[in-house]
């Protein structure tokens, strides 16, 4: 199975990561432009939902269509995968029929089975640990805007959760420093950040995470799966909402990016997506267009070695 995966930020090198952003731009612009470019005619994407999805679906299915394929949307209601069939057995299968597949699950370990057992490259569309597609966009986002993120700070404030694992990721990938104000127990995995050494930083206080921050990024405190801890997590996050006043303390050129949906009142203020220095609708796009440039990288190879 020599297919080429990307279930983390971790599976590609630096150098691939920032042709990918360099990519998702030109894509971007020739989408703006209206130039057909439709590389991947007669290819087909299989995407598996286990979670609920506005964005990963949009952009991945319109992304497919851009690019001249199709994409197949299946959810483990519709599909054996719900009624216990192995996952290594479904991959054998699935993979026979399609050019690549995108999943969107709980359990890391359903994609790191599924990639092991299948012809064509997997994509993570998001598990409990990690959000790569989501942090392409990011990249994106503050690249665009702000030229390179090589040396900067970023701030991620509130759960360490899988978004806020990414960023850790993404700070070793993308060679920046990172700073975590989350409450005691809810701190991002151990072993990444014990990988990630002086790089990254855990810090209780919101104002010393964004103090002089280029980037200040949250979450919703609560994720898919969690919700019966809404109420406890309401209590405890409180202090961690992110507010114009917050950002203040930023860098004067700060953005400030959400991957959405956002609850408005929880983790960040009513106004702030209103704010000029908020991205959040911007990112939202770049999903589409670092997405492209992903399918198009995974695969468009196996084009001329088939």
């Amino acid at each position: 199975m020599s297919a080429r995966h990307f279930l983390s930020l971790m599976d590609c090198t630096p150098q691939e990561l920032s042709g990918l952003i360099r990519r998702a731009i030109e894509l971007k612009d020739l989408r703006r432009r209206g130039v057909l470019f439709e590389p991947l005619k007669n290819r087909v994407l299989g995407m598996i939902f286990e979670k609920a999805s506005t964005r990963t679906r949009l952009s991945f299915e319109a992304g497919m269509i851009q690019l001249g394929g199709q994409a197949i949307f299946l959810s483990p209601r519709d599909t054996q995968l719900g009624r216990g069939e192995p996952i290594g057995d479904s991959a054998i299968v699935m993979s026979s029929m399609l050019d690549a597949v995108m999943i969107r699950t709980y359990a890391h370990s359903t994609l790191t089975e599924f990639a092991a057992h299948s012809r064509v490259p997997v994509i993570n569309g998001l598990s409990d640990d990690l959000h790569p597609c989501q942090l392409l966009a990011d990249m994106q986002t503050f690249i665009e805007q702000r030229g390179s993120i090589q040396g900067k700070t970023v701030a991620w404030i509130g759960d360490g959760n899988n978004m806020c694992n990414t960023y850790i990721e993404a700070a070793l990938q993308f060679d920046f420093q990172l700073r975590v104000a989350c409450p005691e127990g809810y701190e991002p995995n151990a072993e990444l950040l014990k990988a990630a050494g002086e790089r990254v930083q855990i810090v209780r206080d919101p104002l010393a995470a964004v103090a002089g921050a280029h980037l200040v990024s949250t979450d919703v405190w609560t994720s898919m799966g969690q919700e019966e801890e809404a109420a406890e997590r309401l209590k405890l996050f409180a202090p961690y909402q992110v507010t114009r006043t917050l950002l203040d303390a930023a860098d004067p050129a700060v953005i400030f990016l959400h991957c959405l949906p956002a609850h408005r009142g929880e983790e960040i203020s009513m106004d702030l997506l209103d704010d000029p220095r908020a991205q959040a609708w911007e990112q939202a796009e770049n999903r589409l267009h670092a997405q492209k440039a992903l399918l198009e990288f995974l695969v468009e190879p196996a084009y001329h070695h088939a």
